[in-house]
Order: C-alpha cells, then structure tokens, then sequence
C-alpha cells in the first residue's frame, strides 16, 4: 500500500480528500481487531484525532476497535481531553500505554551499530521495549497514525518512533533520548537517517517487521485554530515516510531572514502542561536565536516540570543546567544514569548560557521557576506587553519600537539561521 495525497490549494487537504484517502486504505482489509495507535493531546494540530475518530467509524462495525495513544512519557490524557482530541469515539476504546510496566522486550540493537552510528559517542546497545498488546494483541491491523514534523531527539518525529519510544519502555526511551542528546541535537533536527532514526528503523526491520503496521502520517500546520493539512502519506514502507519527511521540510522548517534577538513563545494550555513539553519552545529555536538574545515562553497552562514524576522530581533537583555540567552530574549520580531521559531533556532544555530562557507562568512560583535555571516572569503582567492576540507570527515592532520575533506553536516547525542546517 503506498497512498500519498498532497494539497492542491493553500487551504491544504480538506475533510472529504482525507476521508477517502482513509477509505482506500481499508479496501483490502478482511481481519475483525483493529488496534489505532495515534499522538496524544500534545500533537492537537496534527489532525491525527480526526484521523483516528474517522477509521473508528469506518470499522466499528466490522472490527474490534482499540486504541492506544502513544504518551510515551506523557500523563494519560484526562476524559475531557480524549473528547476534545478524538471527538465522539466511546472512552472504553481508549487503552493507556503504561511506559514503566506494560512492555516486554523485543530485542537488543547491537553496541557495535550503535557505535559505528553514533561516531563512537554511544558504545552500548540499545535494548528496544514495547507495549506488549502491539506484540500479542492479536491484531489483524495496526495503524500508526501521527505527524511528521521537525524532532528534538531523533531529527524528524513519527514512523518508527511512534510505535519504539511512544509505546516503548523505559530501556529504549533512555537509551534513544540520551543518545540524541550526546550526539547534539543541532546535527539532528529537520534530517532524517539520524543516529537515534537508524536505531528505530534497526528495530522496525528486525523486530517487528512480522508485524500488520501501516503508517498514517500527517504534514500539517496551523493558524490560530485552523489546522492546514498539506499531506497524509500511508503505507508500509519506509518511502511513505520519506516522501512526509520532504514535504516537512519544505513546510515546517523557517529560515529567519536574520538572527532573533528576542523569540517569544506561546504554549498553547490545552497541549503545554510541563516543561518536558514546553520546551520545544527551546530546542525549535535555539539555532535562530542569537547569542546574547532572550526567549520569553509565555506558558498559562504550565503547572510542573516533568510529564512523570521521578522526572518532575529530577528536573527540580537538577535543573537546566547545560550541557556540560548535566553530562558531569550523568557520570557522577546514579540517579540521572536510571533515568537518561531525564538527563537528555535537561541538555535539550538548556541555552547553555547562549540566551537566556523566561517562563511566564500562572501555576508554579517564582522559586519553582528560578531554581531550575530558568528567568521567571508572572504571566498575566507579561502578556500586556506581549500579548499574543496582538501579534503575528514572524517578526513584530513592537509600540515602543522593540523588534521581537513570535511563534504561536513551537511543535508545528523548527526555525533556524539557514547557516546552521
């Protein structure tokens, strides 16, 4: 199967492109259990909740319907939020990937590959861990669905990734997360065939290629609330993620005409709970910000630091320290080395002194905020000067004549100084 549709206007796919897109994929279908493994509330703007909302109701009638959103870390989405995401689909469909208990081990990618990939940065093996329904659920078809879009940790999200670390175990989530964060994720971010994407696609190959998986994949931006789908790709093979991955790149990655001197950001509440999440307004921007400028991070919804609380607990103990100094504590203590991603995510969330970081938050304290390195700012004081219902994406003058550049949505893109891709 090798299904590729792309936008004929500006306004993107519409609902009846995507509709029948869904319906030929389903054409050869013959089995009676589905299992639909799309993004959680973190990927609002994908259009993956339409999606999964759109072949529940095409196969509820033929099939067993299960789905099981990919939170890797992330909190299980709440009754009110699978009904704003995924729209009228029964609650009792929905199960909850359980990262530290509900997985088995498939396999182990070997040091030597991993070395070989890595340059010599990382010479253990990876050992990959998934939720053990995708093993022995005894599904007929299982349909990965989701966004592809520039990534922090493996260079471009979805594909492989959502099945290995959005219903993976602790073991691959560390190893993936922590090997991204040595080799940098400035040689990373906007590029396939990465050293955490071999990693994946090694799994995929020899792991789980018995398996029914089909990949639906979004490119997708949005304005304000109006999702704009410029492509869904579906198929087995891995060129249905590489033809997502191209037209990604031409949508998602923005070359600044000149460095940032002041970047805010704003973290959508609905999506932006945590720190772990909101700092996509971090990594999406570092390489456009020039050194010496700010980032303001204007965040209502932020209420913690960590999506889990072992991680909330080692971000508050650690904090963004830099790179340098994270990778001294790594070697030191114990606790980050159980819990690399933990120490990855405070590598990817540091400027390392380049720019300085401002959270504008409404629930933690200014104590909270200052003790883990960041600059703190009270939310609703900050949004009279920056308000984002007065400013357009892109560069802004401001009344008193300051020059500031604003994203509504760090997780829709990647933006960079071309020099630096």
């Amino acid at each position: 199967m090798d299904i590729r549709r792309t936008e004929c206007s500006l306004q993107g796919l519409t609902n009846h492109d995507i509709d029948q897109a869904l319906i030929e994929s389903l054409l050869s279908f013959q089995g009676s259990k589905v299992l639909l493994i799309p993004p959680d509330i973190t990927r609002y703007h994908s259009k993956a909740g339409y999606i999964t909302n759109r072949y529940y109701h095409l196969l509820k009638d033929i099939a067993t319907v299960d789905i099981l959103p990919a939170l890797g870390t992330h909190v299980p989405m709440t009754a009110e939020e699978l009904n704003d995401f995924f729209g009228d689909v029964p609650l009792d469909c929905f199960l909850i990937h359980d990262w530290r208990n509900d997985v088995i081990s498939i396999g182990e990618v070997p040091a030597s590959f991993v070395s070989e990939i890595t340059e010599g940065l990382w010479k253990q093996p990876v050992v990959c861990e998934i939720n053990q329904l995708i093993l022995n659920g005894g599904y007929d078809l299982i349909l990965s669905i989701g966004q592809v879009v520039p990534h922090e940790v493996i260079g471009m999200a979805n594909h492989s990734k959502n099945i290995l670390v959005g219903c993976g175990g602790k073991q691959t989530i560390n190893g993936s997360h922590m090997i991204g964060a040595v080799y940098g994720m400035e040689r990373m971010m906007g590029k396939d065939h990465t050293p955490v994407r071999q990693i994946l696609d090694y799994a995929m190959e020899h792991f789980l290629s018995h398996l029914p998986i089909v990949f639906v994949l979004t490119v997708t931006t949005a304005k304000q609330e109006e999702v704009f789908t410029h492509g869904l790709f579906i198929g087995e093979s891995r060129s249905t993620f590489e033809a997502a991955v191209q037209l990604s790149q031409e949508r998602n990655i923005d070359f600044v005409e000149r460095p940032i001197q002041t970047c805010v950001v704003y973290l959508d509440p609905r999506e932006f709970k945590s720190t772990w999440l909101g700092n996509k307004a971090v990594y999406r921007t570092r390489m456009a910000i020039q050194d010496g400028g700010e980032l303001i991070v204007l965040a209502p919804g932020v209420t913690r630091f960590g999506e889990d609380e072992t991680i909330d607990r080692l971000i508050r103990k650690y904090g963004y320290i830099g790179r340098d100094n994270i990778l001294k504590q790594f070697h030191q203590e114990t606790d980050l080395q159980n819990n690399m991603s933990a120490a990855a995510h405070l590598i990817h969330g540091s400027s390392d002194g380049r720019f300085t970081v401002t959270y504008a938050v409404k629930h933690l304290s200014q104590a909270e905020v200052e003790d883990v390195n960041f600059q703190y700012a009270d939310y609703d004081q900050m949004i009279q000067y920056y308000n984002p219902k007065n400013l357009s994406y892109g560069f802004n003058t401001l009344p008193d004549g300051k020059d500031i550049y604003f994203i509504p949505n760090p997780a829709l893109g990647l933006w960079m100084d071309k020099s630096k891709f």
